[in-house]
């Protein structure tokens, strides 16, 4: 889509979001290394996954075999386009005062950040997130949906969670107009995030009362909500469900980063004044 077709209020923001695509196509060697960690880990995962489904008879939490490498290579095929560390380049702004500039700029600051963050997640996808998937059709064999819809209905569920993580993080960058120091919270989130939204296990084998407890949490909006709707658990009102989900926490997220970007704003003290 061409720039010029745009309303005048959102060209900048898709400027931002291409810009964010073409910054994180200046980091090859990176997105080589995190393909490679994703197809380690990939195998790993799988193995171990695999072991639990043969022990529990074939069928553990919902997941059969095929079903299970699914999970594990389509979580690992996201993992580079979802902030799951809590760490984010507006909190190192607050922190110094450049966020001033940000605020002078006739641009809504939440917006700018999370169109920059979205795009070098989707640029993540290419070089990084579809290889991994494609390692694991090619040697492990992968479980695909049969229905068109449930394609479309994955692709849109994966562009929730790729926004919501960058939303999410942002309510935890606003925190720094507040505290001097986030490296705690910010290792805290990265603890939590990654756990609940299913990267190391299905949340479907969580405790029952654990599982609650993630459900109550934007987490697994970001991760194991678009792996569902992929491997159509659910089916067609699972998915519906679940994109409701994530719409729901998309919108706590962006009124909550709304909220505190302006009650933040009135607090911020520089020095000069």
């Amino acid at each position: 889509m061409s720039s010029t077709a745009l309303a005048p209020s959102v060209r900048p923001y898709w400027k931002l979001f291409l810009a964010g695509i073409r910054q994180q196509a200046t980091y090859r060697l990176a997105m080589l290394g995190g393909l490679i960690a994703n197809a380690t880990f990939g195998f790993l995962k799988t193995a171990i996954l695999s072991a639990t489904v043969v022990a529990g008879g074939g069928m553990v939490g919902g997941y059969d075999g095929a079903m299970m490498a699914t999970y594990v290579w389509v979580g690992q095929g996201m993992l580079g386009s979802l902030n799951l560390n809590g760490r984010l380049d507006l909190a190192d702004r607050i922190k110094s005062g450049d966020v001033t500039t940000d605020f002078l700029r006739p641009l809504d600051v939440q917006a700018a950040t999370v169109a920059t963050e979205v795009g070098k997640a989707v640029y993540a996808l290419l070089p990084r997130g579809v290889p991994s998937v494609v390692i694991g059709a090619l040697f492990v064999g992968l479980g695909t949906p049969a229905s068109p819809l449930t394609w479309v209905l994955a692709f849109v569920s994966l562009a929730l969670g790729m926004i919501v993580s960058q939303t999410t993080v942002y309510v935890l960058a606003t925190a720094g107009f507040w505290l001097i120091e986030l490296r705690g919270l910010q290792t805290m989130y990265m603890m939590l995030s990654g756990f609940l939204a299913g990267l190391f296990v299905p949340v479907s084998l969580f405790p029952r009362w654990l599982e609650v407890l993630a459900h109550a949490t934007p987490f697994p909006a970001m991760m194991q909500y678009p792996i569902d709707i992929f491997t159509e658990r659910g089916g067609t009102s699972g998915a519906c469900e679940r994109l409701g989900a994530q719409c729901f926490w998309l919108a706590v997220t962006w009124v909550a980063g709304a909220l505190l970007t302006r009650l933040g704003r009135r607090r911020l003290e520089v020095q000069g004044g």
